[in-house]
Protein backbone atom coordinates (compact mmCIF):
# COMPACT_ATOMS: atom_id res chain seq x y z
CA UNK A 1 0.00 0.00 0.00
CA UNK A 2 2.55 2.22 0.53
CA UNK A 3 4.89 1.30 -2.20
CA UNK A 4 1.69 2.34 -4.42
CA UNK A 5 1.65 5.74 -2.49
CA UNK A 6 4.89 6.61 -3.89
CA UNK A 7 4.38 5.69 -7.04
CA UNK A 8 1.21 7.85 -7.53
CA UNK A 9 2.83 10.21 -6.13
CA UNK A 10 6.02 10.12 -8.25
CA UNK A 11 3.36 9.75 -11.24
CA UNK A 12 1.96 13.66 -10.33
CA UNK A 13 5.60 15.17 -10.44
CA UNK A 14 6.21 13.76 -13.47
CA UNK A 15 3.49 14.91 -15.13
CA UNK A 16 3.99 18.18 -13.45
CA UNK A 17 7.80 18.27 -14.68
CA UNK A 18 6.76 17.84 -18.38
CA UNK A 19 3.41 19.94 -18.40
CA UNK A 20 6.33 22.46 -17.22
CA UNK A 21 8.84 21.99 -19.83
CA UNK A 22 6.07 22.21 -22.29
CA UNK A 23 5.04 25.57 -21.08
CA UNK A 24 8.86 26.53 -21.26
CA UNK A 25 9.25 25.19 -24.87
CA UNK A 26 6.39 27.16 -26.26
CA UNK A 27 7.46 30.12 -23.82
CA UNK A 28 10.77 30.41 -26.13
CA UNK A 29 9.63 29.73 -29.56
CA UNK A 30 7.14 33.26 -28.75
CA UNK A 31 10.48 34.81 -27.63
CA UNK A 32 12.33 33.71 -31.06
CA UNK A 33 9.55 34.34 -33.59
CA UNK A 34 9.32 37.99 -31.93
CA UNK A 35 12.71 38.86 -32.37
CA UNK A 36 15.82 38.52 -30.65
CA UNK A 37 17.32 35.29 -32.23
CA UNK A 38 15.70 34.74 -35.47
CA UNK A 39 18.05 34.64 -38.12
CA UNK A 40 17.94 34.54 -41.98
CA UNK A 41 21.14 33.09 -44.53
CA UNK A 42 21.66 35.17 -47.38
CA UNK A 43 23.77 34.00 -50.50
CA UNK A 44 25.92 36.33 -51.80
CA UNK A 45 28.92 36.63 -53.77
CA UNK A 46 32.45 37.30 -52.01
CA UNK A 47 34.51 38.53 -54.29
CA UNK A 48 33.41 40.95 -56.41
CA UNK A 49 33.61 44.54 -55.73
CA UNK A 50 30.94 46.74 -55.95
CA UNK A 51 28.10 43.79 -56.21
CA UNK A 52 29.27 41.69 -52.93
CA UNK A 53 32.76 41.76 -51.18
CA UNK A 54 33.97 40.43 -47.90
CA UNK A 55 35.72 43.32 -46.53
CA UNK A 56 37.91 43.41 -43.24
CA UNK A 57 35.38 45.94 -42.61
CA UNK A 58 32.06 43.36 -43.20
CA UNK A 59 30.19 42.98 -46.65
CA UNK A 60 29.90 45.42 -49.48
CA UNK A 61 28.33 46.02 -52.70
CA UNK A 62 24.80 46.54 -54.24
CA UNK A 63 23.73 42.63 -53.89
CA UNK A 64 24.52 43.76 -50.30
CA UNK A 65 22.20 46.45 -50.00
CA UNK A 66 19.41 44.98 -51.66
CA UNK A 67 19.82 42.09 -49.47
CA UNK A 68 20.04 43.94 -46.46
CA UNK A 69 16.84 46.27 -47.56
CA UNK A 70 14.95 43.20 -48.27
CA UNK A 71 15.69 41.07 -45.16
CA UNK A 72 14.65 44.33 -43.42
CA UNK A 73 11.16 44.15 -45.12
CA UNK A 74 11.11 40.80 -44.07
CA UNK A 75 11.54 41.42 -40.41
CA UNK A 76 15.14 40.99 -40.21
CA UNK A 77 17.62 43.53 -38.72
CA UNK A 78 21.05 43.66 -40.15
CA UNK A 79 22.47 41.84 -37.20
CA UNK A 80 20.17 38.97 -37.62
CA UNK A 81 21.65 38.60 -41.16
CA UNK A 82 23.79 35.81 -41.94
CA UNK A 83 26.09 35.82 -45.02
CA UNK A 84 26.83 33.17 -46.65
CA UNK A 85 29.07 32.68 -49.62
CA UNK A 86 27.58 31.25 -53.21
CA UNK A 87 29.63 30.42 -55.98
CA UNK A 88 27.65 30.99 -59.27
CA UNK A 89 28.42 26.86 -59.87
CA UNK A 90 26.56 26.06 -56.53
CA UNK A 91 23.49 28.59 -56.49
CA UNK A 92 20.88 26.41 -56.86
CA UNK A 93 22.51 23.72 -55.08
CA UNK A 94 22.32 26.01 -51.76
CA UNK A 95 18.54 26.81 -52.78
CA UNK A 96 17.64 23.11 -52.86
CA UNK A 97 19.40 22.19 -49.42
CA UNK A 98 18.28 24.77 -47.96
CA UNK A 99 21.69 26.10 -47.25
CA UNK A 100 20.52 29.98 -47.68
CA UNK A 101 16.80 31.53 -47.94
CA UNK A 102 17.81 33.45 -50.81
CA UNK A 103 20.39 34.49 -52.61
CA UNK A 104 21.22 37.91 -54.51
CA UNK A 105 24.45 37.50 -56.17
CA UNK A 106 24.52 38.98 -59.77
CA UNK A 107 22.31 35.96 -60.64
CA UNK A 108 20.98 36.42 -63.81
CA UNK A 109 17.34 35.16 -64.37
CA UNK A 110 17.49 32.76 -67.61
CA UNK A 111 14.94 29.98 -68.49
CA UNK A 112 17.25 26.79 -67.53
CA UNK A 113 17.55 28.37 -64.21
CA UNK A 114 13.80 28.81 -64.13
CA UNK A 115 13.41 25.39 -64.02
CA UNK A 116 15.61 24.67 -60.61
CA UNK A 117 14.81 27.95 -58.80
CA UNK A 118 12.13 31.19 -58.41
CA UNK A 119 13.21 34.18 -58.94
CA UNK A 120 12.34 37.59 -57.62
CA UNK A 121 12.69 40.67 -59.50
CA UNK A 122 13.96 41.44 -61.55
CA UNK A 123 15.96 44.47 -59.54
CA UNK A 124 19.24 45.39 -62.05
CA UNK A 125 18.87 45.16 -65.75
CA UNK A 126 22.84 44.93 -66.57
CA UNK A 127 25.09 43.66 -69.59
CA UNK A 128 27.65 41.44 -70.77
CA UNK A 129 30.62 43.16 -71.51
CA UNK A 130 34.64 42.08 -71.32
CA UNK A 131 37.27 43.73 -69.61
CA UNK A 132 40.41 43.98 -71.26
CA UNK A 133 44.12 45.60 -70.68
CA UNK A 134 44.05 49.18 -71.38
CA UNK A 135 47.64 48.65 -73.41
CA UNK A 136 45.47 46.31 -75.86
CA UNK A 137 43.97 47.71 -79.08
CA UNK A 138 43.31 44.30 -80.72
CA UNK A 139 39.69 43.99 -79.11
CA UNK A 140 37.22 46.34 -80.53
CA UNK A 141 34.35 43.94 -80.90
CA UNK A 142 33.53 40.62 -79.72
CA UNK A 143 34.09 39.23 -83.22
CA UNK A 144 37.90 40.31 -82.38
CA UNK A 145 37.88 37.86 -79.24
CA UNK A 146 37.85 34.67 -81.85
CA UNK A 147 41.58 33.38 -81.15
CA UNK A 148 41.97 35.03 -77.73
CA UNK A 149 41.85 33.66 -74.41
CA UNK A 150 38.18 34.65 -72.57
CA UNK A 151 38.70 33.99 -69.13
CA UNK A 152 34.82 33.35 -66.89
CA UNK A 153 33.86 31.74 -63.73
CA UNK A 154 32.65 27.92 -63.71
CA UNK A 155 29.35 27.90 -63.69
CA UNK A 156 28.50 31.07 -65.57
CA UNK A 157 26.86 31.67 -68.94
CA UNK A 158 28.89 34.68 -69.67
CA UNK A 159 32.20 33.19 -71.81
CA UNK A 160 29.73 30.49 -73.39
CA UNK A 161 27.56 32.76 -74.92
CA UNK A 162 30.36 34.59 -76.15
CA UNK A 163 31.53 31.74 -77.69
CA UNK A 164 28.13 30.22 -79.18
CA UNK A 165 26.65 33.43 -80.38
CA UNK A 166 29.60 36.01 -81.35
CA UNK A 167 33.34 34.81 -81.29
CA UNK A 168 33.13 30.95 -82.12
CA UNK A 169 37.05 30.70 -82.11
CA UNK A 170 37.29 31.98 -78.84
CA UNK A 171 39.50 30.25 -76.33
CA UNK A 172 37.44 29.84 -73.57
CA UNK A 173 39.65 29.32 -69.90
CA UNK A 174 37.47 28.52 -67.29
CA UNK A 175 38.57 29.99 -63.19
CA UNK A 176 37.04 29.69 -60.20
CA UNK A 177 36.51 32.69 -59.72
CA UNK A 178 36.58 36.19 -61.03
CA UNK A 179 39.41 37.73 -58.67
CA UNK A 180 41.33 34.54 -60.65
CA UNK A 181 40.26 35.99 -63.85
CA UNK A 182 41.63 39.35 -63.04
CA UNK A 183 44.72 37.74 -61.99
CA UNK A 184 45.02 35.86 -65.90
CA UNK A 185 44.15 38.99 -67.33
CA UNK A 186 47.19 40.68 -65.30
CA UNK A 187 49.74 38.70 -66.06
CA UNK A 188 48.63 38.30 -69.57
CA UNK A 189 47.68 34.56 -69.41
CA UNK A 190 44.32 35.36 -70.98
CA UNK A 191 43.26 38.13 -72.64
CA UNK A 192 40.16 39.06 -72.01
CA UNK A 193 37.65 38.84 -69.32
CA UNK A 194 33.75 39.00 -69.47
CA UNK A 195 30.64 38.87 -67.38
CA UNK A 196 28.42 41.62 -66.56
CA UNK A 197 29.60 45.61 -66.98
CA UNK A 198 28.10 46.09 -63.42
CA UNK A 199 30.75 43.44 -61.97
CA UNK A 200 33.61 44.67 -64.35
CA UNK A 201 33.19 48.42 -63.48
CA UNK A 202 33.52 47.12 -59.70
CA UNK A 203 37.00 45.61 -60.58
CA UNK A 204 38.23 48.19 -62.79
CA UNK A 205 37.45 51.36 -60.50
CA UNK A 206 39.56 49.43 -57.60
CA UNK A 207 42.42 51.75 -56.72
CA UNK A 208 44.83 48.74 -57.49
CA UNK A 209 43.71 48.23 -60.94
CA UNK A 210 42.75 52.02 -61.84
CA UNK A 211 44.06 52.55 -65.69
CA UNK A 212 45.19 48.91 -65.50
CA UNK A 213 42.08 47.59 -67.30
CA UNK A 214 38.70 48.92 -69.62
CA UNK A 215 35.71 47.76 -70.46
CA UNK A 216 34.94 46.80 -74.05
CA UNK A 217 31.73 48.83 -74.06
CA UNK A 218 30.05 45.77 -76.07
CA UNK A 219 26.47 45.37 -74.66
CA UNK A 220 26.14 41.99 -75.69
CA UNK A 221 23.28 40.40 -73.75
CA UNK A 222 20.69 41.87 -71.26
CA UNK A 223 21.35 40.04 -67.81
CA UNK A 224 18.36 40.64 -65.42
CA UNK A 225 19.55 40.05 -61.85
CA UNK A 226 16.95 38.56 -59.73
CA UNK A 227 17.02 37.04 -56.30
CA UNK A 228 16.45 32.86 -56.50
CA UNK A 229 14.61 31.09 -53.93
CA UNK A 230 13.87 27.89 -53.33
CA UNK A 231 11.16 26.26 -55.99
CA UNK A 232 7.86 26.78 -54.71
CA UNK A 233 8.94 29.27 -51.99
CA UNK A 234 6.45 32.11 -50.50
CA UNK A 235 9.28 34.41 -50.20
CA UNK A 236 9.19 35.34 -53.80
CA UNK A 237 6.18 37.27 -53.06
CA UNK A 238 7.11 38.83 -50.15
CA UNK A 239 10.76 39.61 -51.76
CA UNK A 240 8.57 41.04 -54.87
CA UNK A 241 6.79 43.92 -52.16
CA UNK A 242 10.54 44.72 -50.85
CA UNK A 243 11.87 45.43 -54.20
CA UNK A 244 9.04 47.34 -55.10
CA UNK A 245 9.46 49.31 -51.78
CA UNK A 246 13.27 49.95 -51.81
CA UNK A 247 12.57 51.58 -56.03
CA UNK A 248 9.76 53.63 -54.83
CA UNK A 249 11.09 55.42 -51.48
CA UNK A 250 14.47 55.60 -53.42
CA UNK A 251 16.93 53.25 -51.70
CA UNK A 252 17.30 51.68 -55.54
CA UNK A 253 19.48 54.14 -56.56
CA UNK A 254 20.77 55.60 -53.58
CA UNK A 255 22.82 52.18 -53.68
CA UNK A 256 23.46 52.21 -57.38
CA UNK A 257 25.41 55.65 -56.84
CA UNK A 258 26.69 54.35 -53.93
CA UNK A 259 28.17 51.21 -55.25
CA UNK A 260 29.09 52.55 -59.24
CA UNK A 261 28.45 55.59 -59.24
CA UNK A 262 32.70 55.66 -58.92
CA UNK A 263 32.99 53.75 -62.13
CA UNK A 264 30.86 56.16 -63.57
CA UNK A 265 28.60 53.26 -64.58
CA UNK A 266 25.73 54.14 -67.02
CA UNK A 267 23.24 51.75 -65.67
CA UNK A 268 20.14 51.00 -66.92
CA UNK A 269 16.79 52.22 -65.12
CA UNK A 270 15.24 49.88 -62.19
CA UNK A 271 13.21 47.38 -63.86
CA UNK A 272 10.00 46.47 -63.61
CA UNK A 273 8.64 43.36 -61.67
CA UNK A 274 8.36 39.93 -63.80
CA UNK A 275 9.47 42.12 -66.73
CA UNK A 276 12.32 39.82 -68.06
CA UNK A 277 14.36 41.80 -71.16
CA UNK A 278 15.44 39.07 -73.61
Amino acid sequence: MKLRKVTAASAVVLALAVTATACGSDDKKDSDSSGGDKKITVGIKFDQPGIGQKTPQGYAGFDVDVATYVAGKLGYKPDQIQWRETKSADRENALSRGDVDFIAASYSITPERQTKVDFAGPYLLAHQDVLIRTDDATIKSPSDLNSKKLCSVTGSTSAQNVHDKLAPKAQLQQYPTYSACLTGLQNKAIDALTTDDSILAGYASQAAFKGKFKLGGFKMTNENYGIGVKKGSDLKAKINTALEAMVSDGSWKTAVDKNFGPAKYKNEPAPKIGNIVS
